[in-house]
This record gives structure tokens, C-alpha cells and sequence, in this order.
């Protein structure tokens, strides 16, 4: 008895050691595998550089950090530039509203130009794509007083406040009227008093918003003397209604002006406020207001000059006038033009944000560098107020410049991203201001991939964010001229290590020449056990319009990895049309082809890929969103025979159905280009479906009309198509509005890829 228990405990032993032995290689196997509930878990969490300002100069920066701080308050942190030195500035203590317990929640914060003021923005609302309107605290950093900006308007109601150059004063604009307030004695001062929803003043519609970058609409003379601002009027703009049927017994309508590609838009001036005498002046800028677009308005310096951009309805034309206030002169000292269309606001990824760009001036108030694609290449020039005469090609050669940054008068710079030699990167160049010299990179080798900059006013530093495909996100302080890395500010080492050990597939770039000789860009992901032996599924993720480029050299999808860890080798390109660094003629080539030039572009760099060994040509899945999905609808509808599954979201059926500034830029004006929004609209193709197509949609989207989806399920009903449609209830653009829906919608998409298209190589 006694052995045969000893035996038993023996076995017991190796057995549990067995046992832990495969749990432990069952998790570490587990490890290395992405799951949808990992990935929207919030396990992997990149650090980034939170929210940041140049303090002054340059020299220091503040940020928001929770260090001394009140329960649910955070600090602002002042940090010397150059040291890494820092101190709390402001203690969320001294944020505390007299009568509450609390500090003031940040949203976003602002410096008066000489530091003495703070602009506190809390308690905020969504406007349309961002939470614009809200509630302002001024701190005052020498008394440490805090007082609300507009207490006696309604809450929540105040939008782009800001601080006269001396800090004496603050304007902003709640329902739709623009006041002024002494920050000393609190005396506010209405400044308009026709606001209505459909006199703006101060702010945008939807439209400007969405399509021109426009949202706060006003500006302070450098000596606080006047107030210039645009007014819109959108009184003949139609509602588009947005139907609720589940947040009350009985359904209700959401009204969104929205003007369709083919309506007149709002018409839209610029007038001046005399904030001492009260008086507005407006300026009679030539042309019909309701056939022309005023999408950029500025301050010269410190004069009284105003730089008004005039956009024509057909947006392939620029004027820029010069208004001088003082002697009443309006000039249209030169004028941008295009067969296709202008760009006011080049697309690029290096973007980051929806800042509505200024005209960079230099000191004397006179040069400026402007941004033209006039020889065919985006370019930087020189130029000048007073004419032509005085004009300077900055940059030169076959290469784009993809944005700009900075001047640095001083050493004589100009600074700004480009990528001469592979159109997905990004670096920082400079060029010399004088014309002179070369071109000069500054962004080292060891960081290939998508480098994104903020340089400080004074051009001496710059945050650096930096990735590719397959580095993880940095960020750097760096030096100026001369790169220098001062301090990491972001290593993502915790980040790193977790994808370290996450097997996250084969990703390379590639090549595909069309039978048409377009070379496109590219990248895929392999699967981790790929084998060159096998054919495999694909699953192309793509946008394709002029707003996106999505074959970039940056760190990406972890949905894209998850599914080539399940066997399918994910692909994006980028067709003519897209905003790649390739020249005017790639990027416009598209004009009125929306939709068939982009489709054609997708589906012959698909041919070609199909003759590569290891893809299997009877699995061949598309999937975008926005843009994407009506490349997707094209796609499934145009070319039956290459794509057999599609997911569309957020898709546009019917180029009619989208608003005027966009549509009408790429495609022409309806009524005198009615042939191109036919051939370009995926629903008039919808009979040639032939393969597994889910539609998914926002019912709330006001960017996209739910409308699109609707419109096109008529339409493949008509035609005895059969589909799979998810709507997404009171849900907008992103699909977000619901608890859990963005998880929810990737769990559709992968299931529904798994359904109709088997994984794994065979």
C-alpha cells in the first residue's frame, strides 16, 4: 500500500508539473495571438505627448500632468526646452471655481502672448466632427484669480475664445454672435446681434467645416483695435434630417444644413469690428457670394492689412485680395489657377489636425511663402504683395513637397516635410529662404518611415513623432538647424515589448505596374507561417479619393495583423488620384473620374497581383470605409470577376447624395458634369453584383447620409441582388456613438470575412 502511494504521488507530481508545463506554453502560445478582445480591450496602449504648448518662444513647454494635483485635476507643468528641467506652474488646486470642490476638467488650454494669462476650455460639446463649444476660465497667473469668460451667457454655449495680444481682453461667440470682454472688470460687450441659426457669425456651417478646414471665424488685430470675422448666411441652405427612432416614444428629426453637391452653398462675407466704436464695416469683394467660397481670411502682421482668399464655386481658381482698412483699397494682387481644381488645403498625412492654415509672412509684412503646383510639382515660392516681380521658386525639381512648417528668418530657412524618393515616407527638409543652395534633409536615417514635426516659434526646436511599418511610435525633442536629439519624450518601450511578442505577420512594400504602365505603391502583411508554395486569400483595405493615402510608412492596424495571423494576406494601394507625392498630373488625373478612374486603377494593380504565385485569385475580399466603401461598391459592382466579397461602410452610393464643396471640386458641378456623376456613382452599377457584399451604415451619420444605404438597397432589391446590410442606430461617420459598437462592427467584419472567404494558405 504504502509503495502504491508513494507510486500515486510519483504520478501526481510529473503530472502537475506536466500540466503546468503545457498552461504555461498554452499561454505563452496565446501570448504571441492578437483577438479582437485584446485589441479593443485597451491592452495595448501607446503612450504619446500629452497635451502640450510652446511656453513663450520656444524655450519651455508646458504640459498637463498629474503630479501635485486635487482628485481628478491635472497641473500644468512648465519644463525648460533645453534641460528637461521642470516645475509645476499652475497646481490644479488653484483651478478650483470659487463654491465647488473641484478643479476645472481640461479640455484644452491657452498662454496669452506674454504668458501672464491662461485660457482654460471645459465642459465641452460636439459641434460636428469636434467638441468646439463649451465653457472658458481665465487664470490669472500674477493675481492667480479664476473667472468664467461669458457667466451670464448659457452654458456650454461659448466657442473660440481667445486673448488680444496684451491679454486685456477676450472674444468669442455663443449662438452664433460675437462678444468682447474686459478680462480686468469682466464687462462683456456684444459685438452682432443678428446670429441666428442661420446667420453665422464667427464660426462655420457644416460644409466649411467639413471640407475647408473652417471653424473659428474670427480674428484680432495685433493691437486688439478691430475684430475681422466672416459671416455666413444660410438661410436657402435645405435640412437634411437625421431621423431618432430610439431615444424617445416617438421618433424625432435631427435638421443638418447641408448643401448636396449641385445646391447653391451659403453665401459667405468678411466684415471688421471697431471694438471701440462698435461700428462694422463690411468688404465688398467682387462676385457672387453664392457662387464663390471665402475659405481663408488673415491679418498681416501687425497692420491693418487683410489677406482674403476668394475660392470659385468650380474651386479651380484662387484669388487672393489685399484689403487695407485704412485707406479702404481692396486688391486682387494675384490669382491661383487650375484645370482641374485648387487645393487651399493641401491633403497630406502629415497633417494631424484640422487648423485652418495661414499665409506665412515674413517680418516686413510684405513676402510670403506660398505653396503651387503652377510647373506640375507642389513647390514652396517667395512671394510678394507688391507683385510679381519679386517671386522666388524656392524648391525645384520633380518632387512634392508634402507640408509646410516654418521660416526661420534668423538663419535664413524654410522648413517642411517631403519625400523626393519614395512617396509613402516622410522627412523634414529645408531649403534656403534666399533661393540658394540645395536641398537640405534634416530628418537622420535611422528614422525611415512617416516623421511628423512641430517646430517651436522661435525655429529652434521641434517634437519629432516617428515610426514605419514596423517600428513602434517615438517622439523626440530635437535641436534646429542642426538636428540634435535634446530628449526622448515617447520611447514606447512598454508598447514595443508587447509587440515583441505579439507575431505580427510579413510586412513589406511592393511595386505593381498596371497593363496601363501606372506603377502604384503598396504594402502587405503575410501571415506569420506564411509558405511562398501556397495561394492564399487577400483582403485588400483601401480609400482611393484624393483625401487619403493609405500605402504610408507608419505604424499601423493591429486588426489588419489579427487577420493575417488567421490567414489572409492584408493589402492596401494607392490608385491616381490619391494625395501621394507624385506629381499634379497623379494627383488630378482623377478630376471628374471619381469613382472610374480610381476603381480602374485598383482593379488592373489586382490583375497583376493575381499572377503572383502565392495569392489565390478565387479569394479576393475588399473591405473601406467612407471613400473606402464606395471603392468598395465599385469595386464588387465594376469588376465581378476579381472581388468576391466586399464590406462597405459609411459608403457613398451616389455622388449626388454628398455635399456640394467636395463633390463639386473633384467631379464638376451636377448640372454641367451630369455624365460624371452617372459614371462615377457605384449604385448605377449595383445590377453587376455578383459576389458576397455587406453594406454597414450610421443611421445618425451626418456626413455620409444614411440615404446612400437606403438609396442602395432599393436598388439591389430591384435587381434581385442578394446582400447583408447592418445598420448602426443614432450612430455617425465613426460608429462609435453606441456602447461597444466599435467592437461590435470589427467582430461583423471579421466574421463576415471568415463566412465567405476561407483562411490559410493552400
Amino acid at each position: 500500500m504504502k509503495i502504491v502511494f508513494k507510486l500515486k504521488n510519483i504520478f501526481l507530481f510529473f503530472w502537475l508539473i506536466y500540466s503546468a508545463l503545457m498552461v504555461s506554453a498554452q499561454e505563452t502560445a496565446d501570448s504571441s495571438k492578437l483577438t479582437l478582445d485584446r485589441i479593443f480591450s485597451g491592452e495595448f496602449r501607446e503612450d504619446y505627448f500629452g497635451k502640450y504648448k510652446w511656453y513663450g518662444d520656444g524655450d519651455f513647454y508646458t504640459l498637463l500632468e498629474r503630479l501635485d494635483s486635487v482628485k481628478g485635476g491635472m497641473d500644468i507643468v512648465k519644463y525648460e526646452t533645453k534641460s528637461g528641467k521642470g516645475e509645476i506652474l499652475v497646481n490644479a488646486k488653484s483651478l478650483i471655481p470659487e463654491g465647488q470642490e473641484k478643479p476645472i476638467g481640461i479640455s484644452s488650454y491657452y498662454w496669452s502672448d506674454d504668458q501672464s494669462k491662461l485660457l482654460l476650455f471645459t465642459n465641452t460639446e460636439r459641434v460636428w466632427r469636434a467638441n468646439t463649444r463649451g465653457d472658458y476660465w481665465v487664470f490669472d497667473m500674477k493675481t492667480q484669480k479664476l473667472n468664467q469668460l461669458g457667466a451670464q451667457l448659457p452654458g456650454s454655449s461659448l466657442m473660440f475664445a481667445k486673448f488680444t495680444h496684451d491679454g486685456k481682453k477676450a472674444a468669442y461667440v455663443s449662438k452664433h454672435n460675437i462678444y468682447m470682454q474686459d478680462i480686468e472688470s469682466g464687462t462683456i460687450t456684444q459685438l452682432t446681434f443678428d446670429g441666428t441659426e442661420d446667420i453665422i457669425n464667427g464660426t462655420f456651417d457644416w460644409a466649411y467645416e467639413e471640407e475647408l478646414s473652417c471653424r473659428d471665424g474670427f480674428r484680432w488685430s495685433k493691437d486688439g483695435r478691430f475684430i475681422a470675422f466672416w459671416q455666413l448666411d444660410a438661410s436657402d441652405i435645405k435640412d437634411f434630417l437625421l431621423i431618432d427612432n430610439t431615444d424617445s416614444l416617438y421618433s424625432f428629426t435631427i435638421p443638418v444644413q447641408y448643401p448636396k453637391a449641385g445646391e447653391l452653398p451659403s453665401s459667405a462675407k468678411v466684415g471688421y469690428i471697431d471694438t471701440e466704436t462698435r461700428n462694422i464695416a463690411w468688404i465688398d469683394i467682387p462676385g457672387d457670394p453664392r457662387n464663390n467660397y471665402l475659405p481663408r481670411m488673415q491679418w498681416i502682421g501687425d497692420t491693418h492689412q487683410l489677406l482674403i482668399q476668394q475660392l470659385n464655386r468650380l474651386q479651380n481658381e484662387n484669388k487672393l485680395w489685399l484689403y487695407d482698412i485704412s485707406t479702404g483699397e481692396l486688391i486682387n494682387f494675384y490669382t491661383e489657377k487650375d484645370e482641374a481644381w485648387v487645393d487651399v488645403d493641401f491633403p497630406d498625412i502629415t497633417q494631424g489636425n484640422w487648423e485652418m492654415p495661414v499665409v506665412p509672412f515674413l517680418s516686413n509684412n510684405r513676402d510670403f511663402i506660398w505653396i503651387s503646383e503652377q510647373d506640375g510639382w507642389r513647390h514652396l515660392y517667395k512671394k510678394s504683395i507688391a507683385g510679381t516681380d519679386n517671386e522666388i521658386k524656392l524648391t525645384r525639381g520633380n518632387y512634392d513637397i508634402a507640408s509646410f512648417y516654418g521660416i526661420d528668418e534668423k538663419n535664413g530657412y524654410v522648413y517642411f516635410n517631403a519625400s523626393p524618393d519614395n512617396s509613402t515616407q516622410r522627412y523634414l527638409y529645408r531649403v534656403n529662404l534666399d533661393g540658394s543652395g540645395d536641398l537640405t534633409r534634416i530628418t537622420p536615417d535611422n528614422k525611415p518611415g512617416l516623421n511628423r514635426y512641430d517646430i517651436s516659434p522661435n525655429m529652434r526646436y521641434a517634437v519629432e513623432s516617428s515610426s514605419s511599418l514596423t517600428r513602434t511610435k517615438t517622439v523626440d525633442l530635437i535641436s534646429l538647424p542642426k538636428y540634435k536629439v535634446v530628449r526622448n519624450l515617447v520611447t514606447n518601450e512598454d508598447y514595443r515589448r508587447q509587440m515583441s511578442s505579439i507575431d505580427l505577420g510579413i510586412a513589406e512594400f511592393f511595386k505593381v505596374i498596371t497593363k496601363d504602365g501606372i506603377e502604384m505603391d503598396g504594402f502587405m502583411i503575410k501571415p506569420p507561417d506564411f509558405d511562398p508554395s501556397k495561394k492564399y486569400p487577400v483582403l485588400f483595405d483601401l480609400y482611393g479619393e484624393p483625401w487619403g493615402q493609405t500605402a504610408v510608412d507608419s505604424w499601423g492596424n493591429l486588426w489588419h495583423h489579427m487577420m493575417a495571423q488567421q490567414g489572409y494576406i492584408v493589402m492596401t494601394m494607392d490608385n491616381r488620384g490619391t494625395p501621394c507625392l507624385k506629381g499634379r498630373e497623379w494627383r488630378k488625373s482623377i478630376y471628374k473620374k471619381v469613382g472610374v478612374l480610381n476603381s480602374l486603377d485598383q482593379a488592373m494593380a489586382t490583375e497583376e497581383i493575381l499572377k503572383w504565385d502565392f495569392i489565390d485569385p478565387d479569394r479576393i475580399a475588399v473591405w473601406g470605409w467612407s471613400g473606402g466603401g464606395s471603392m468598395t461598391l465599385n469595386l464588387m459592382f465594376r469588376y465581378p470577376d476579381i472581388y468576391s466579397t466586399g464590406m462597405a461602410v459609411a459608403a457613398v452610393s451616389d455622388l449626388r447624395y454628398y455635399d456640394n464643396i467636395y463633390q463639386e471640386r473633384y467631379t464638376g458641378i451636377p448640372q454641367e458634369s451630369q455624365e460624371a456623376y452617372e459614371e462615377g456613382s457605384p449604385i448605377n452599377y449595383a445590377e453587376n453584383l455578383e459576389g458576397n457584399l455587406l453594406i454597414v451604415h450610421g443611421t445618425a451619420d451626418d456626413n455620409v447620409h444614411y440615404q446612400n444605404c437606403e438609396a442602395l438597397l432599393v436598388e439591389l432589391i430591384k435587381n434581385n441582388k442578394q446582400f447583408d446590410v447592418m445598420p448602426y442606430p443614432n450612430c455617425s461617420h465613426g460608429i462609435y456613438e453606441i456602447p461597444g459598437a466599435t467592437l461590435h462592427l470589427f467582430t461583423l467584419l471579421t466574421n463576415y470575412l471568415h463566412k465567405h472567404v476561407e483562411a490559410g494558405g493552400k
